[in-house]
């Protein structure tokens, strides 16, 4: 119910300007924005939608692509987030080797990683981290902290978890105003 309150307010900010308006003669940003907006269907689900978002799709691959703006709407272009947020305790962190999905070698923030204490409760860690084989396929890996001497054997009881950060489904957001003077953001995907 809310979604549908909250596209209907778009729709009347739009419908106040000086001649009647209609979703589907509404200038490509503002139809843009609406169906990023629809959220229960997606845009997908919104036979309306496809066509622009087709458009913008094909037009983001083609060069000084300048994203279509809703004025009316006052809302500019969408932000984009491409990961999750790292599971609690663990910190955002760019990938040690290699180079990230943007082509960079370590400046993507792809991984989240803490530093555990083994040697505090074994068997608590042994049961979250224990089990190699159950962590190669999570993309989990445990690196010893280099120098780390804090136990009696010398290995170290500090190490290093890493695994890959959630990527989100629907990356991409507006910051749309809301009519009590605040923002609500709202996420979408631009998968065909």
């Amino acid at each position: 119910m809310k979604q549908m309150a909250f596209a209907a307010g778009i729709i009347a900010g739009l419908a106040s300007m000086s001649q009647p308006t209609y979703a589907e003669d509404a200038e490509w940003g503002c139809q843009i924005l609406l169906c990023a907006a629809s959220q229960s269907p997606s845009w997908h689900g919104v036979p309306y939608c496809v066509p622009p978002m087709k458009r913008l799709i094909t037009a983001m691959s083609k060069p000084h692509f300048s994203w279509p703006v809703c004025h009316a709407a006052n809302s500019g272009k969408p932000g984009h987030q491409e990961y999750e947020d790292c599971p609690a305790g663990m910190t955002p962190a760019a990938t040690p080797n290699g180079r990230g999905s943007d082509g960079f070698a370590g400046t993507e923030l792809s991984q989240c990683i803490k530093v555990v204490n083994q040697c505090q409760d074994r068997s608590a860690f042994q049961s979250q981290y224990g089990d190699q084989n159950a962590n190669a396929p999570n993309g989990i890996t445990i690196t010893p902290i280099q120098n780390n001497r804090d136990n009696w054997t010398g290995g170290g009881c500090e190490v290093k978890v890493s695994q890959p950060r959630p990527r989100r489904a629907d990356p991409y957001y507006f910051d749309i105003p809301d009519e009590n003077g605040g923002k609500r953001r709202v996420w979408f995907n631009l998968n065909l």
